[in-house]
């Protein structure tokens, strides 16, 4: 009986250990941490293209839908639309950030073209 009270703890411990790992490592975690301290982060499932991703920039959250289709010699993402997912954490920012998220987003999607919505659209075009 013993023996197996022993083994059950030991488990437990490694379940434990397991679970903080997972924790430390998650990209969701660290997605929101940045987001409350301000900070950027690229989250994204670059392999999935059916899944959105999220850029936290300067305590605003934006999401980019990614849309594939062909190009030259395969296929690719090559539609990206951009929105912010509340336009009042916009003020302060200026074209030269929209255009770091644009580099950012290009550094893993080069073959794309970036569509940002309203009123991010407006600001780019003037």
């Amino acid at each position: 009986m013993g023996l197996i009270i022993r083994f059950v703890i030991i488990a437990f411990i490694v379940y434990l250990f397991y679970r903080g790992i997972r924790y430390l490592t998650d990209p969701k975690r660290k997605l929101d941490e940045a987001f409350e301290q301000e900070q950027f982060y690229f989250y994204d499932d670059v392999k999935n293209v059916q899944k959105n991703f999220f850029i936290t920039y300067k305590g605003a959250m934006f999401e980019g839908e990614k849309y594939l289709g062909t190009t030259e010699d395969s296929f690719d993402v090559v539609s990206i639309f951009v929105w912010v997912k509340d336009e009042t954490k916009l003020q302060g920012f200026t074209k030269d950030d929209f255009h770091f998220l644009a580099s950012e987003i290009h550094s893993n999607y080069p073959k794309a073209d970036i569509n940002w919505k309203n009123p991010i659209e407006q600001l780019l075009k003037n």
